[in-house]
C-alpha cells in the first residue's frame, strides 16, 4: 500500500473497520515511525472516543432485567464455545463494540470497582475534552465576532472612502469643466488678439504708406516751390478738351535742374485699368510720365531730367491702359502749348 493509501486507511483502523491484512499493513507502518500517521490516529482515535457521548440515552424496558436472568446457561455457554475466528471486516453498528469491548458479568468486587474508576475517569475524560471543546469553540466565536466587528469596521470605512472619492470625482469634473470654459475664454481672447494684431499691423502699414505719402509730398511741394520761385522757370498752363472742359493743368520747367511739375485739376475719374498719360510732342510724342488721381480729383506729378524739355512745344494728356503705351491710343483730356 503507498502512504497515500495508508493515510486514508487511518480513520477506518481507530473504529476498527479494517480487514486483518490491512490492520496489519498499518499497524506495521505506524511502528516505523511516521509522525504524520501517529498524529492523525491520535486525533481520530479522540474523536471515536467521544461520539458515544453525543448518543441520545435510551431506558431499557423493565422486563429485560429478568429476561437476563431468565436465560438459561447453556446459552452463554454456547456463545462462549463458538468460535471466534477472524472476520473479513465489522459489521454495521460493531465499531463501537470493537471500542468499548461488552463487559462480562463482574465475578468480584475490585473488580467492579475498578470498572466504576474506569467509567468515572471516562466521563471525567469525556467531560474535559467537551469543556476544552466549548472553550475552543467560544475563543473561536469571540474571534470571529472580532473579526466581524473588523471587516464592519473596514466596510465603514470603504464606504466613507468612497462616497469621499465620489465627492472629489464631482470636484475633479466640475474644476474640468470650468478648466474647459477657462480654455475656450482664452482661445477666443487669443483670436481677439491676433486679429488686433492685424488691424494693428494694417493700421501701421497704413500709417507707413500715409506718412510715405505725406513725405513725398513735402518734398514734391518743397520742389514745387523752389520751381515756383525759381525766376527763369518756364510755365505751360493745358486747359480741357472737349472730353473734360472744365478740368486744367500747368507744367513747371526748371531749365538749370531739368526739373518739371505738372499740377492737374478737375479731371474725370479713371475708369478700372486705366491711367493718365503725359506727352511731350515736338514732332512725335514722346511719353513724360504716368500719374492718377487723389481723392480732390487732383493731380500732381514730379519730372526729373527733362533735358529735351526745351525742343517741346506742345504737350497733352491722355488716357490710356495701366503701365502706359509708347504712343498715344486713347482720347486727349488736357492740352497746351508753349
Amino acid at each position: 500500500m503507498t502512504h497515500e493509501e495508508l493515510e486514508d486507511a487511518v480513520p477506518l483502523y481507530a473504529i476498527g473497520a479494517l480487514e486483518r491484512s490491512e490492520r496489519q499493513a498499518i499497524e506495521a507502518h505506524l511502528l516505523s515511525g511516521c509522525a504524520a500517521c501517529h498524529a492523525a490516529l491520535k486525533d481520530y482515535q479522540t474523536v471515536a472516543s467521544l461520539l458515544p457521548f453525543g448518543l441520545t440515552p435510551a431506558t431499557p424496558p423493565n422486563t429485560l432485567k429478568a429476561k437476563i436472568l431468565m436465560a438459561p446457561a447453556s446459552n452463554s455457554s454456547q456463545v462462549d464455545a463458538e468460535p471466534s475466528g477472524p472476520r473479513s471486516s465489522l459489521e454495521p453498528g460493531e465499531w463501537m463494540n470493537h471500542l468499548f469491548p461488552p463487559i462480562t458479568p463482574a465475578r468480584s468486587l475490585p473488580f467492579r470497582v475498578a470498572m466504576g474508576f474506569a467509567a468515572v475517569a471516562l466521563v471525567l475524560g469525556g467531560g474535559y475534552l467537551a469543556w476544552m471543546n466549548y472553550q475552543q469553540t467560544a475563543q473561536r466565536s469571540g474571534e470571529i465576532q472580532q473579526l466581524q466587528a473588523a471587516v464592519q469596521q473596514e466596510t465603514s470605512r470603504v464606504t466613507n472612502l468612497q462616497a469621499e472619492l465620489r465627492q472629489r470625482e464631482q470636484a475633479v469634473d466640475g474644476l474640468k469643466s470650468e478648466l474647459d470654459q477657462r480654455t475656450t475664454e482664452v482661445a477666443e481672447l487669443r483670436d481677439q488678439l491676433l486679429q488686433r494684431e492685424a488691424e494693428l499691423d494694417d493700421a501701421h502699414a497704413q500709417l507707413n504708406q500715409r506718412e510715405t505719402s505725406l513725405q513725398r509730398l513735402a518734398r514734391q511741394s518743397e520742389e514745387f516751390a523752389t520751381l515756383f520761385k525759381n525766376p527763369s522757370s518756364k510755365v505751360v498752363s493745358l486747359s480741357g478738351s472737349d472730353m473734360a472742359k472744365s478740368a486744367g493743368a500747368f507744367l513747371l520747367f526748371d531749365p538749370a535742374t531739368k526739373k518739371a511739375w505738372l499740377y492737374a485739376f478737375n479731371l474725370p475719374a479713371l475708369p478700372s485699368g486705366k491711367v493718365y498719360q503725359l506727352w511731350a510732342i515736338d514732332e512725335k510724342p514722346v511719353s513724360v510720365g504716368l500719374f492718377g488721381l487723389d481723392a480732390g480729383q487732383k493731380a500732381r506729378i514730379l519730372m526729373r531730367n527733362m533735358s529735351e524739355f526745351p525742343r517741346m512745344k506742345k504737350f497733352a494728356v491722355t488716357i490710356e491702359p495701366d503701365g502706359g503705351r509708347p504712343e498715344p491710343t486713347g482720347a486727349i483730356y488736357l492740352i497746351g502749348q508753349i
